[in-house]
Order: structure tokens, then sequence, then C-alpha cells
């Protein structure tokens, strides 16, 4: 068994099988949990992958190796937003106004928030810059955390907590509060939770998953435009 395990873990392919087949698990259990948002596929897919990979002794490095085209699959599904766009234009047009004063009120929360609560809790002035862009997309959170004295490994991580914990709540939390307007479901999603909070918008329904790709784009750009000012106002 051995000399098994040493011969799979040196074939990149293995780590790729291994995220298909625990995203895969993912879905059967969110399905079998009918489609409840705290059994969402992706932080059990990740769980697993964790688990594998610690029980292994793999180091990520190696697993990326294997799981890479998954993420080179990122742009061309990034780009893809643009056709559900192209069809709802129309609605997205109507609904211009509102989403720019959206916009710019959910990203001040998004940066203010997490900078307070951690200085708060005691955290250090790196922590907190590296807090910071955490609503953004990833490669532009990192680039912002990078540009202000963060860590961008850092700030990855937080990236990432952030758009499983917003995959899980988005649709609880707006059917508490009552929200059945789908475009603004959507953009919420996306402007809090990224890639992670546009991919449950889909699953629930095309406009909101329209919206939430909006949503994803421009707060990336958002974020890079306020961060650095509010980090320094509210140091």
């Amino acid at each position: 068994m051995t000399r098994i395990w040493v011969y799979l873990s040196a074939t990149p392919l293995l780590w790729l099988a291994a995220t298909l087949l625990a995203y895969q698990a993912g879905s059967w259990v969110f399905r079998r949990g009918g489609g409840r948002p705290l059994l969402h596929p992706v932080p059990i897919a990740v769980a697993l992958l964790i688990a594998v990979l610690s029980m292994t002794h793999t180091a990520y490095e190696t697993y990326f190796d294997g799981a890479q085209f998954v993420h080179f699959l990122l742009g061309p599904a990034t780009v893809a937003l643009a056709v559900p766009l192209y069809e709802n234009r129309a609605e997205v047009r109507r609904a211009l106004v509102p989403m720019l004063l959206a916009l710019l009120a959910g990203s001040t929360t998004a940066i203010v928030s997490a900078v307070t609560i951690a200085r708060l809790f005691g955290a250090s002035d790196e922590t907190l810059r590296s807090m910071a862009p955490k609503s953004a997309t990833t490669p532009i959170a990192m680039g912002i955390s990078e540009q202000i004295g963060g860590l961008p490994s850092l700030t990855a991580a937080l990236v990432i907590a952030t758009g499983i914990a917003g995959a899980v709540v988005a649709t609880p939390l707006l059917n508490l509060l009552r929200i059945r307007d789908f475009r603004g479901r959507g953009f919420s999603a996306g402007l809090a939770a990224h890639g992670l909070g546009t991919a449950r918008a889909f699953q629930v329904n095309e406009l909101a998953g329209t919206f939430a790709g909006i949503a994803l784009g421009l707060n990336g750009i958002a974020t890079a435009l306020l961060t650095p000012a509010l980090v320094r106002l509210l140091k």
C-alpha cells in the first residue's frame, strides 16, 4: 500500500480527482439535506480535503500542482458571467442607481466593520490591514492587502472564510429580513461574499446570480479605491 500511495501521490491528477470527488460528496450531502444553506457543498469539500491532506501529510503546494486546473477554470467561469448579464441587461439598467448606492454602502460597511471588530478584539495593525479587503475576490484582495501593508496569505484565508460564511448565511438571513427582490438578494450576496456568494445566488435564481456577478466585479473596484483611505481614517 505504501508503494501504491507513493506512486499515486506523485501523479498530479490524483489531487484534481480528489477535489472533484470532495465537491461531489459535498453536493450529495447538500441534496440529501434538502438544499439547506448550512450544508453548502463548498465548506464540506474544503473540510474533506483538509482532512485528506492532513492524514497523508501532503503539502499544500503538492496538492495545488494537481488541482490548479480547477483554479485555471475560474477565469473562464468569471468571463461567462457576461452571458446572464447581457440577457438581463434591461433589469440592470433599471436598477443602476440603486446598485451604485448599495455598492458604496456595502463596500464601506464591509471594510469598516471588519477593521473595527478586529480592533475591538485587540488585533495587530498588520492583521487589521489584512482583514480590510476580505469581501473582495481573492486576487484583488491580496493585491490590496500587499499595497496597504497587510499579509496577502492571511487575506486569502479571510477571503475564503468570508465567502463560505456568506454562501451559508445569505439565504436564511435574507429570508429572515423578508427581502424578496432577487436583484437585491443577489447583489448583496455577491458584494459580501464574492465568488461563493455569486455561485450560491445562481443556485437560487438566475436574476439573483446576474446581480451577484455585477456586485462581485464592482466591489473589487470599490474595495481597491476605498480601502487605503478608510484604513488611514480608522487608524
